[in-house]
């Protein structure tokens, strides 16, 4: 299995000046800091590899260990693109990617592991929260996922940005993400994959688990006060 970080966007809206994964926390980490210390204890680092653009040094310099694809479009592009890059040069592997903002408890990764062992494609969700501003998720009629985003209404709970694609569906994933458009995020390649080709998504719930994607001020405050040691 390949892990894939995605840390090639700009990251605007926390205002930093540099890469939004080296954003600092309390606990005296960056948040992909946190991000490698907990893969590492589960997984090879030497199977982490991380899509970089904005100010790719900086993120580079500090993770020399870890393995790098460079998305020069990053300012003009969306996850979709990110990711799809990733995929392609790892086709025939099961992949699990996060974004590159999520801070989440160690042992999150430890309840994916029967998911990830029977080779399951899924997204990880908490069902304790449905923000507006969030990726969202509805389950069809045999209990996997059927609609996958910001736009969805009646959702059952919101994506935490940790999502695993078996090396059984990559290719068809691969194929929807090429149709997917600059500014689309990831998980609409995932609903294409979905609707065209009758792939699998299961909604993997982790919500007993602290996890937060840090996209404003607000969420860094609350990453935070779950993570300050």
């Amino acid at each position: 299995m390949k892990i894939v970080i995605l840390a090639a966007g700009i990251g605007s809206r926390l205002g930093n000046p540099f890469p939004k994964p080296l954003t600092p926390l309390a606990n005296q980490k960056s948040i992909m800091r946190m991000q490698v210390e907990n893969l590492s204890r589960y997984f090879n680092v030497d199977n982490i590899q991380v899509v970089v653009g904005f100010k790719k040094d900086l993120i580079m310099e500090r993770f020399p260990e870890l393995t790098y694809i460079y998305n020069p479009f990053f300012d003009q592009t969306n996850t979709s693109k990110s990711l799809l890059k990733a995929l392609k040069k790892n086709q025939g592997n099961d992949i699990l990617w996060l974004n590159g903002d999520v801070v989440f408890d160690h042992r999150l990764l430890e309840s994916l592991l029967p998911s990830l062992e029977k080779g399951n494609s899924f997204v990880a969700v908490n069902t304790n929260k449905v923000g507006e501003e969030e990726v969202k998720y509805t389950l069809n009629g045999e209990g996997s996922i059927d609609q996958l985003s910001k736009e969805v209404e009646g959702g059952l709970g919101e994506a935490v940005g940790i999502n695993f694609i078996a090396a059984s569906d990559l290719e068809a994933f691969i194929r929807r993400l090429e149709e997917c458009g600059n500014n689309d995020y990831f998980e609409r390649g995932l609903e294409l994959a979905i609707q065209k080709d009758g792939i699998r998504i299961e909604a993997l719930d982790i919500s007993s688990y602290d996890c937060m994607e840090v996209d404003f001020k607000e969420d860094l405050d609350d990453a935070n006060s779950m993570f300050r040691q």
